[in-house]
């Protein structure tokens, strides 16, 4: 794509008046950017409804292709770049949501929003349930080449861009901000590790800030560069369930986390599995589901639970495999196991000592993968 395309591209997106559905079907009624600039400045505008302030830019457009060259230099110095339509990077899902972003501002491994991706989305203020819960799903998916799409968030959305970064898998990151706007300060370590190894995308120019009404158009891309969106943990009313009707308006597939039944941060995921989504245990249930053939995708399995099982001897792994999510005494396990109580106590420590369980007050012990 030549530079002057992106300069309108950009340009078009700053007039004012314009949001990204009103950019595109100018488009399509013109031919491109560079020819509505045209017709407006020289008078030869079709029969096109377009508001005064709006069609004032268009017609004048120079400061705004300044504005968009002067964008770009700083976006090309700090190694990003800047994705249009008629660009061949552009992902062809978005294209197929409603409401399409007219410019994507990237950075990282561009090459992630053509591969295989799964949104996970739930609440900022997750429970230790809903943190693991995302982070695990995550790491999984991560780990059988699914690409991990959340918003880097707090919460659940954190999780699930770490559970992806810790097997080394893709993830990517999709702002409601500029690409030089950290938001929130605190995932700061989390963003600088998903622009190097993962992807960073926004529909807004650098310098924009982290306004409240950004996030829910930030949700369409989220779910747009999906196959599917999973719902970990959310309230009744919530930006996830947002994100989660906007996939079935996309056709997406809808996952959901069941959690326990009284608790308000499950509310949103149990009514989703009342409406019919696809309740979710594990991450085999979400590969299962995904028709990933439809583009040449291929699951390579789950190689982070293959690595686990591969590094217990026979005991640990079978004592494993009798431990479940859902807490036990230590008098259980030994009675269950047939083992004594010694040989018990040094496999759990083990077990302990890999990440693969936890001991609860009361020496109560349950797995956490």
């Amino acid at each position: 794509m030549s530079g002057s395309s992106v300069i309108d591209w950009m340009a078009l997106s700053f007039v004012p008046g314009l949001g990204s559905k009103g950019i595109r079907q100018l488009v399509a009624r013109y031919g491109s950017p560079k020819e509505l600039f045209f017709a407006c400045a020289n008078g030869q505008r079709k029969n096109t409804s377009i508001r005064k302030n709006a069609l004032a830019g268009l017609s004048n457009p120079a400061l705004f292709r300044e504005k968009a060259k002067s964008q770009l230099k700083r976006i090309e110095l700090g190694g990003a770049e800047v994705i249009c339509p008629d660009d061949t990077k552009y992902p062809e899902s978005l294209n197929e949501i409603a409401d399409p972003p007219a410019v994507l501002y990237v950075q990282g491994r561009v090459e992630l929003l053509d591969s295989l991706c799964l949104a996970m989305v739930g609440s900022r203020a997750a429970t230790a349930y809903g943190k693991r819960c995302s982070f695990t799903l995550a790491r999984d998916l991560a780990a059988s080449g699914v690409t991990v799409v959340s918003g880097l968030a707090s919460g659940i959305d954190s999780e699930a861009h770490a559970g992806a970064l810790s097997v080394q898998g893709a993830t990517i990151g999709v702002l409601g901000c500029g690409l030089d706007v950290v938001y929130p300060r605190h995932n700061s370590k989390l963003y600088d590790r998903i622009r190097k190894d993962g992807l960073l995308v926004t529909e807004y120019p650098l310098g924009t800030k982290p306004d409240g009404f950004r996030f829910p158009a930030r949700n369409r891309i989220i779910s747009g560069l999906s196959r599917g969106v999973v719902v970990v943990e959310a309230a009744r009313k919530s930006g996830s369930l947002i994100t989660a009707e906007m996939a079935l308006d996309e056709g997406r597939d809808v996952f959901a986390v069941p959690g326990q039944i009284d608790s308000l941060k499950s509310d949103g995921t149990h009514w989703l599995l009342q409406q019919g989504a696809k309740l979710v245990q594990s991450a085999e249930d979400i590969r299962v589901e995904i028709d990933a053939g439809r583009r040449g995708e291929t699951f390579e399995g789950n190689s982070e639970e293959k690595a686990v099982q591969l590094a217990l001897d026979p005991a640990a792994s079978k004592l494993f495999d009798g431990i479940d999510v859902y807490p036990c005494s230590r008098n259980e396990l030994i009675v269950n196991s047939g083992l004594g109580s010694a040989k018990v106590t040094e496999l759990v420590l083990l077990l302990e000592l890999e990440g693969l369980v936890e001991i609860l007050p009361g020496d109560e012990i349950r797995r956490i993968v």
